[in-house]
């Protein structure tokens, strides 16, 4: 499902210092997979996270999605591989204030090639249900505990059914019992729908989680 080929990523810090923070990257996630990186900050762990789902571009090296190297589509095909196939769940919502949880959700049909309307308020309602917040649609971001916002994250992330999930950090502005919640949602997410998911995270106790468990540390990927 997600293949990196000898994948670098250098930056460059001025013009005399170039920092690499992901070097001869090889890995392959299968389909159905519940891959976990670990490593510290500045491991390069949310930098492989991108690569892979084809945020940020290699230096050099192959990223392959479903089979396809990202790279070599156009920008419109890039954005569609993104909307249709990947869902995202970063360490902090980006919900957007103005709208309701409902409307939260059902954004990202907007960007698909063509219009859900009010099918897409009906998924909507339905992931909404599923994560435990039926009751909840109408509520502002404002209005939400931080549980309740990573949980219409996660809704949010499903509702164009994608193949994969892209996790950076996922709970890690929660407590502990609300990550302990939200993990045995995304492990059941897993499960049922047999999606593919990619995590990268500091808390090794969150390895458990997964169905397999990779380190990262000074840009090199462990396997």
């Amino acid at each position: 499902m997600i293949s990196l080929r000898q994948v670098y990523k250098e930056y460059r810090v001025n013009n005399d210092t170039t920092v690499t923070a992901v070097r001869s990257a090889n890995l392959d996630v299968p389909d159905g997979q519940f891959l976990v990186i670990t490593g510290r900050s500045g491991s390069g762990k949310t930098t492989i996270l991108n690569l892979a789902a084809g945020l940020t571009r290699p230096s050099s090296g192959e990223v392959l999605v479903d089979g396809v190297n990202v790279w070599t589509l156009s920008d419109r095909g890039q954005s569609l591989l993104r909307n249709q196939k990947i869902g995202f769940i970063f360490q902090f919502p980006s919900l957007l204030p103005s709208l309701t949880a409902l409307e939260n959700v059902a954004l990202p049909t907007l960007f698909g090639p063509a219009d859900k309307g009010a099918e897409a308020a009906d998924l909507a309602a339905d992931l909404l249900e599923h994560v435990g917040l039926g009751e909840r649609m109408d509520a502002y971001p404002r209005q939400l505990s931080a549980g309740q916002q990573k949980r219409i994250v996660i809704a949010r992330a499903l509702i164009n059914s994608p193949s994969i999930l892209m996790a950076d950090e996922a709970t890690g502005d929660l407590d502990e019992q609300t990550e302990a919640e939200i993990m045995a949602l995304l492990r059941e997410i897993h499960a049922r729908m047999h999606i593919t998911i990619l995590m990268v995270t500091h808390n090794l106790d969150l390895v458990r989680y997964g169905t397999r468990a990779l380190e990262m540390a000074n840009g090199t990927l462990r396997v």
